[in-house]
């Protein structure tokens, strides 16, 4: 017997994770949240998390964008985690993608390429050959890494972004809308810009 699927967190995140795994005939039963806003989201019961009673025959994916909430949420559950990968997707068979990563519609994934656990590829994201992206990244929609980039935990790389080969970005850095990024990128920086500048440090 499949183990039953549930979401932590109820927000337009949750949403697309609903679609994605819907693309793979995969339900939802419930999601769960310590704030819930609404009884339902497409149709599934929403349900406050002291109110939800959790057990190991469920598995979980954590439906929020933001990267330290989700570390955050790993760091105080031990849920069993589970992958979404859109039917859309193209995934290398030499890649390997760590668990409670969300792959999202239009994502390639290129050969021998690297993906930690919990992080977020979405739409039209290209990974390319030999990229390292460690825990809790997230690579935001029609974002490009060329080959043998390397992105830090919690680091989000933002929408259209692009990043020249054999980059390395530092942990916990936000890469701005559109920046065009041919250096590599310290801890903690936020970068915006073609080509991209650090406008400030966030420590």
């Amino acid at each position: 017997m499949k183990n039953k699927v549930f979401l932590f967190g109820a927000s337009g995140h949750a949403k697309v994770i609903v679609e994605n795994l819907k693309s793979n005939h995969i339900a939802v039963e419930a999601i769960v949240d310590d704030n819930p806003k609404s009884e339902f989201i497409l149709n599934i019961p929403v349900v406050h998390s002291k109110d939800f009673s959790f057990s190991d025959e469920m598995s979980f994916i954590i439906a929020i964008g933001d990267n330290a909430i989700r570390k955050k949420i790993v760091s105080q559950n031990k849920f069993k985690y589970l992958n979404s990968f859109h039917s859309s997707s193209t995934i290398s068979n030499t890649a390997i993608i760590g668990e409670g990563t969300v792959i999202m519609p239009q994502v390639v994934v290129n050969a021998e390429a690297e993906v930690g656990k919990h992080c977020i590829l979405n739409s039209r994201s290209v990974i390319e050959h030999d990229c390292v992206l460690e825990d809790y990244v997230h690579i935001s929609p029609n974002a490009s890494l060329a080959g043998n980039v390397t992105v830090g935990e919690g680091t989000q790389i933002g929408i259209g972004a692009s990043v020249i080969q054999g980059i390395k970005i530092g942990k916990w850095s936000t890469i701005g809308a559109g920046a065009v990024i041919i250096n590599d990128v310290p801890d903690h920086a936020v970068v915006v810009g073609n080509p991209g500048k650090i406008i400030k440090i966030t420590l």
